[in-house]
């Protein structure tokens, strides 16, 4: 059955689609055009003052896909997991985290380009399971970006004071996250722009490094010591975690960094999020997500390998606890090839890619807050928008949450307090995976019920359902083994335990307790609370199947090869 046939009966009319307008009159929208808007029910009203600007063009939503989520979890973050598994174990950890990665973009890529959704997985969760479903994921994943600010901000206090060992780390905290939140208020077009940009510094960056820490391996450097393979060999390749002998303490290190590579992937879906402010998500969010595999491919086991070349696990300046910018790998690196001034180029390259992070944290945070008051799920003063189209409300939440990064201002806490958030942030990261994974599978499932032809679907994930089902159970064997370390007598840390186990008790607890309150306390209408039957499924509303080209394709070789790429 083609698309085009299918019309959500709660919303169909004669010729199309009916939609509340902004002056509280029904209008048809044509469905055969593709101009249909989200179902009220999930998405809410849109109302005069709450709409967001479609202005990123197709190489804003491909760099912010390609790097935008590229932050201190590549350049600082490997720096626990390269200490606690071992150049063996940060490379098997970088790369399966990057097969898990890789399934949950292809299958959010289909449900995206199709359905590009303000509020992006919070609406869809909503539209695909149920509406307690959908609150559940949109403030789990609301609290992983408002967390991950103050996690970037703390990693750039580190990276300063690579320079700057006197000026106290919260004037760094502070200059960071205004800049940030700057950044933000320029709109989306704005923002597309300046992390066109910061992404491009960071993967020249990445690109760079990588070539470099070749070039030392093989003796290229200013000694000629050939490195070659010698920290596999001595300390080895992986790590005996807590000084736990034998398999049982590389096993705990391995599962450690694969908890710890999450974090540095955290991100890869805001080219959901972004889908909604694009001028054509059915060309651009393809695009994007059949580029994913250069991301993990080069920029992320690439740097891992070369990290583990370079730089020993038993190396203390891998200690992040000591907060400061020298227990990144690759300013190690450079340091120890004794290449003069450029350990602070590479510093400043990271820099920005904190500074990128943080105003990506911003944006994220803010459009997830947005989509929830449109819901109802959240105060509607927070879906409210500035003539830009900027939901400046929802911002003003994200800026109360960056003060948490104020926690590491004091001496030698910044690499400390950067550990506990990165660590809460992986493991809600996971859990909203899992959950888009899950909406997936009953997008998946409803169209074979409704029998809709995917191949007309403006992007088909490969290798589905099973992709999903690989995903979905690896993420549940990480979140379990991940700090299981603290199960073992002698091993309890209680920061560990809160940060790692105390989100996956509480996720399926606020499900549980929306669900009681809409069904049984407030008794609402079963529409507010009941899984929607698969053949009922909409896969019609909020399409824009009529959006226009915004950008023509490139015509010179140069610009088809950076297109393919890039």
């Amino acid at each position: 059955m083609a698309l085009s046939d299918v019309r959500p009966a709660s919303l169909e009319g004669e010729t199309g689609v009916l939609r509340r307008n902004t002056s509280g009159f029904d209008e048809v929208k044509d469905v055969e055009k593709g101009i249909v808007a989200a179902d009220a029910t999930e998405v809410g009203m849109v109302r005069s003052g709450e709409e967001l600007q479609r202005s990123m063009k197709a190489r804003h939503v491909a760099m912010i896909s390609l790097g935008g989520a590229i932050g201190t979890g590549i350049f600082l973050g490997t720096a626990n997991a390269l200490r606690m598994g071992g150049p063996l174990g940060i490379l098997l950890g970088y790369s399966i985290m990057g097969t898990i990665v890789y399934s949950v973009m292809v299958a959010l890529g289909e449900v995206a380009a199709q359905l590009p959704l303000p509020g992006g997985c919070v609406t869809m969760a909503a539209r695909f399971v149920d509406k307690p479903f959908g609150f559940c994921v949109g403030y789990w994943y609301l609290y992983d970006w408002l967390l991950a600010m103050p996690a970037e901000l703390s990693a750039s206090a580190v990276l300063i004071s690579f320079w700057d060992n006197h000026t106290s780390p919260a004037v760094w905290i502070a200059v960071t996250g205004f800049v940030a939140v700057l950044i933000n208020f320029g709109g989306s077009r704005v923002y597309g722009e300046t992390e066109f940009w910061f992404a491009s510094i960071k993967m020249v960056t990445i690109l760079g490094l990588i070539i470099l820490g070749i070039v030392l391996t093989a003796g290229g450097g200013p000694s000629g010591e050939v490195i070659g393979g010698k920290y596999w060999q001595n300390p080895g390749p992986l790590v005996q975690y807590l000084g736990i002998e034998g398999a049982k303490g590389r096993f705990l290190g391995f599962f450690t960094v694969l908890l710890q590579s999450a974090y540095s992937y955290i991100g890869s879906e805001i080219v959901a999020i972004a889908a909604a402010e694009a001028k054509n998500p059915k060309k651009t969010v393809p695009s994007a997500i059949k580029k994913v595999w250069v991301r993990i491919v080069l920029f992320y086991v690439c740097s891992v390998t070369v990290i583990g070349l370079l730089v020993s696990s038993a190396d203390p300046r891998l200690n992040l606890s000591d907060g400061t910018a020298a227990s990144s790998p690759f300013v190690i690196a450079v340091k120890d090839a004794g290449i003069k001034a450029l350990p602070s180029i590479v510093n400043a390259a990271i820099l920005t890619s904190a500074w990128s992070a943080a105003s990506s944290d911003v944006y994220t945070s803010s459009r997830c807050l947005h989509g929830l008051a449109l819901q109802g799920n959240a105060p509607r003063v927070f879906a409210r928008t500035n003539s830009w189209g900027v939901p400046v409300p929802a911002i003003g939440v994200a800026v109360l949450f960056a003060l948490l990064a104020f926690m590491s201002a004091g001496a030698g806490r910044a690499g400390e307090v950067f550990g506990w958030f990165a660590n809460m942030t992986s493991v809600c990261g996971l859990l909203v995976w899992g959950s888009i994974l899950i909406v997936y599978l009953r997008f998946y499932w409803g169209a074979k019920a409704q029998g809709l032809d995917r191949r007309e679907f403006a992007y088909r994930a490969p290798f589905q359902p099973y992709l999903s089902y690989y995903a979905l159970g690896m993420i549940v064997i990480v979140l379990i083994f991940s700090k299981y370390t603290v199960f073992l007598k002698g091993h309890w840390n209680t920061a560990d335990f809160i940060t790692s186990y105390l989100p996956i008790a509480l996720f399926p607890l606020t499900y549980v307790t929306v669900y009681v309150w809409k069904r049984y306390i407030r008794k609402l209408p079963r529409s507010e609370w009941a899984r929607t039957p698969l053949a009922d499924l909409d896969f019609v509303s909020g399409s824009r199947a009529g959006d226009d080209d915004d950008e023509p394709e490139p015509k010179t070789k140069v610009g088809k090869v950076l297109n393919a790429f890039l």
